[in-house]
């Protein structure tokens, strides 16, 4: 598949995305978004793929939305009024459910400033890794919006109620040491070895058994709604889905064999 707006390359079984628009620092208009949602989807119908990695060439992950895009040519509603809903409902939204479902666990790897909605997306990936110099930025309140994109609901999950009201209502940059010491994200390298280090992070991942972190993602994802029964009745349910997989047999004899188990490529 050709993409413009996005680099697609495959290292192994580990797909890295990058958003292509560094003249623009990375700002994401409908053409990216539209190339994003397939990349995300080509990485869901490979089974050979065992970790997506997203980042942004250039100086930065991405500045959000294209607003310049956006006031050129406003999406609008029956009436002619601008409807901002329209992106969220036709190209973020499907994009941060697609993130989610994916078995394969996602790297966002933060090299400069992710800010409103790719704040968002960063921030909903299962393991971020962010350059020593990147900040996270929620730059809504600048244009008078909300948190979209899952902001409103990652950011009080990974910092608490008032650390994601101050954010949101400040719009204050967050570095990467400040946020990894709030636990948004899950690592801080430096400049140079940011995509070093992902991409090691991602062959680790790479190198484990399959349905296991898939199964893993699906019940951490779903630890947020579920009520504590819910919760035991879905690790249950992964725990006998997983057990039947050889990844199993082979991690048990491992461990009593006192070896590195090796899963199925």
């Amino acid at each position: 598949m050709n993409f413009k707006e996005l680099q697609v390359d495959r290292d192994g079984s580990v797909l890295c995305i990058r958003f292509n628009r560094a003249r623009a620092f990375n700002a994401m208009n409908f053409a990216l978004l539209a190339e994003l949602a397939q990349a995300i989807d080509l990485a869901a119908a490979d089974s050979g793929l065992r970790v997506v990695v997203l980042t942004g060439n250039g100086r930065a992950f991405s500045a959000g939305a294209d607003l310049t895009a956006t006031m050129a040519q406003p999406p609008l509603d029956a009436d002619g009024r601008i409807d901002l809903g329209y992106a969220l409902a036709h190209y973020y939204n499907p994009i941060v459910r697609r993130m989610q479902a994916l078995p394969q666990p996602v790297i966002a790897a933060v090299n400069g400033v992710a800010a409103g909605g790719a704040a968002s997306l960063a921030l909903g990936a299962d393991l971020t890794v962010a350059a020593r110099s990147a900040s996270f930025v929620q730059a809504f309140i600048h244009v008078g919006l909300v948190p979209d994109a899952g902001g409103s609901w990652f950011l009080p999950r990974l910092v608490g109620r008032q650390r994601a009201m101050g954010m949101s209502l400040l719009g204050q940059t967050v570095s990467a040491e400040r946020a990894l010491e709030l636990g948004m994200i899950w690592d801080v390298v430096d400049d140079d070895d940011l995509l070093p280090a992902s991409m090691r992070l991602a062959q680790k991942l790479a190198s484990g058994p399959r349905t296991g972190i898939a199964a893993m993602k699906r019940a951490l994802h779903a630890a947020a709604d579920n009520t504590l029964d819910q919760q035991l009745d879905l690790e249950e349910h992964l725990q006998r889905e997983c057990g039947l997989c050889p990844d199993f047999a082979e991690g048990a004899n491992a461990f009593i064999e006192k070896r590195r188990p090796v899963f199925a490529a």
